[in-house]
């Protein structure tokens, strides 16, 4: 697997997997009817922010992540990242491979800790993963997420430091 810089040309390759995932609204806070161009504007970051694609040995996108500072300001000195994996490709460690890269990524920029503000509590592959490469839930805000199934949930706040 090949993790690269995406670009406006891997959108329509991201699309179709992004929309699936937030129109479940299981994962993430974005609203779950965003249309095509608002889901390019908030995943397709400009520079010194980063977007990248993780492509199989065919040339398939199979995953993305995107990585920022995850406050402006005398904040900005912490790292965060999303990430999205193509669930016709999920249990093949694509997410794995791409938290691994956004950690380094962070690391060489020079950024002193990662955070992630909202992780889903019922996302339990996401939690177990995060768990697995160093991250801690600092804390919880209850019910923070209306999940479609499972009603008022917990958002966790993860850290790590680099």
């Amino acid at each position: 697997m090949l993790i690269r810089e995406a670009n406006t040309g891997d959108w329509p390759a991201i699309w179709p997997f992004f929309q699936e995932i937030m129109a479940a609204g299981e994962t993430f806070t974005y609203p779950v009817d965003l249309s095509e161009e608002q889901g390019r504007d908030r995943w397709l970051l400009p520079a010194p922010n980063r977007t990248v694609v993780a492509v199989d040995d065919a040339g398939t996108v199979v995953g993305t992540a995107k990585m920022n500072n995850n406050q402006l300001g005398n904040g900005s000195h912490i790292a965060s990242a999303s990430y999205l994996v193509d669930p016709a490709h999920s249990g093949r460690g694509v997410g794995r491979a791409l938290c691994e890269y956004t950690v380094e990524w962070a690391r060489a920029a020079g950024f002193r800790a990662m955070q992630f503000n909202a992780v889903v509590e019922t996302n339990v592959h996401a939690v177990k993963l995060y768990r697995s490469l160093g991250f801690e839930v600092l804390g919880t805000v209850p019910e923070g997420f209306r999940h479609p199934t499972e009603g008022y949930v917990g958002l966790y706040v993860m850290y790590r430091a680099l």
